[in-house]
């Protein structure tokens, strides 16, 4: 998974790309499956689809994070909307931790697998910024990607999630 994070600042960019051994459906469903982002991410407690109307809706979000010792609750809501199986744009509307983002998701077809790219930005609270640098961000988007990437192959391969996810206990 690569993973690229620039600051200017107080304001994030990143760039992701994965591949995943999946065919773009299989991939659509689970980076769509924002009900169950819970059960998929380990940063991630709660989540649920609100005000839907077609194919634009409302994810609101409670995650957490850690800060050395210290675990940080965060709460969210964010406009989605889905151009199907090609494209996911993703802007805050309100929480916590942010002033704001914007992100972009793309699919796209590889053969038998599905190339993902990321990109986006977003400017941290000034109480978030304190526990946010460069090296965190690219660290947690890894694993964030790195975790979708897995639930992509397990529901493919119709595996279980580990016990570590469904319990929120996961190193």
């Amino acid at each position: 998974i690569a993973v690229k994070v620039d600051k200017t600042d107080d304001s994030y960019a990143i760039h992701a790309s994965f591949n995943v051994a999946a065919n773009q459906d299989q991939t659509w469903d689970v980076l769509t499956d924002f009900g169950q982002m819970a059960q998929i991410l380990s940063n991630v407690d709660d989540s649920k689809i609100v005000d839907r109307k077609g194919n634009v809706f409302n994810v609101v979000q409670k995650s957490h994070g850690n800060a050395g010792p210290l675990r940080v609750s965060f709460n969210s809501t964010r406009r989605i909307e889905l151009a199907p199986k090609s494209e996911i744009r993703s802007q805050f509307v309100s929480g916590d931790s942010l002033k704001s983002s914007l992100f972009t998701t793309r699919l796209m077809a590889q053969g038998s697998s599905t190339q993902v790219v990321v990109q986006g930005t977003f400017i941290p609270t000034w109480l978030a910024s304190s526990v946010i640098n460069v090296e965190t961000v690219v660290t947690q988007t890894r694993r964030q990607y790195a975790e979708l990437r897995d639930e992509i192959l397990r529901r493919k391969n119709g595996q279980a999630r580990p016990a570590c996810l469904v319990t929120k206990t996961c190193p």
